[in-house]
């Protein structure tokens, strides 16, 4: 029972939580954020994808090389709701003028409904929304897009902070909610919790000893009666 019960118990994943997710790219993609001098176009290749932090409107996401030794960018994001959730990561993308690098657009993680909306700058939302003809979310924040460590805290804290809007292709500002369909309070509290690191499996251990201990000595004191 003891062994039983050791292969039952729940154990918390870390990916679960932060959303770690390998994506492979068969071609560049151009991507939003603040992002390492040279890397506002992705080359093709292996990145890993996590989710850093989340408040209640937003989140910041960070892409990683396949090592994860080194943030190529840390992007805001805005949650945003799919009608089906599916068994596997899908990542959207905004069509863009031949030639051009197809420009990140959502990152959803399997079996989520709500994912990950990206926001651009102001200046390339209005560019992207105009050739795709759908409005996007910007930001109006000026934000010094080209860093050498797009991890670090000063440049979190200023996408945590940045005023974020949706644009048209005309360039008018609309409501975010034209855009993006924000998740009930309740779902974002139990995305949002940290996992439960501390395992049962010690006391499990601790029980299943104390089981053995008593058998043997049952068993023991049985001998000496026969």
């Amino acid at each position: 029972m003891a062994i039983t019960g050791a292969i039952l118990a729940p154990v918390a994943k870390a990916d679960d939580w932060n959303r770690k997710t390998v994506i492979t790219f068969s071609g560049p993609v151009e991507i939003p954020g603040v992002h390492r001098t040279g890397f506002a176009v992705l080359p093709a290749g292996t990145y890993v994808f996590k989710i850093l932090n989340s408040q209640s409107d937003r989140h910041i996401v960070q892409i990683f090389s396949k090592d994860e030794l080194t943030v190529y960018a840390t992007i805001l994001a805005i949650p945003n709701y799919r009608l089906k959730a599916t068994d596997k990561t899908v990542m959207t993308f905004r069509e863009r003028p031949a030639g051009q690098p197809e420009a990140l657009r959502a990152w959803f993680y399997p079996g989520r409904n709500w994912g990950e909306e990206f926001v651009y700058p102001k200046t390339k939302a209005i560019e992207i929304a105009k050739t795709t003809q759908v409005a996007v979310l910007a930001t109006t924040a000026d934000l010094k897009l080209e860093v050498e460590k797009p991890e670090e805290a000063a440049v979190v804290a200023q996408l945590q902070q940045a005023p974020l809007i949706a644009v048209r292709p005309s360039g008018e500002e609309v409501a975010l909610a034209e855009v993006v369909q924000a998740p009930p309070a309740e779902v974002l509290v139990a995305e949002n919790t940290l996992p439960h690191t501390a395992s049962s499996l010690p006391l499990i251990a601790l029980m299943g000893l104390m089981a053995l201990c008593g058998a043997f000595v049952v068993g023991a004191f049985a001998r000496r009666l026969q």
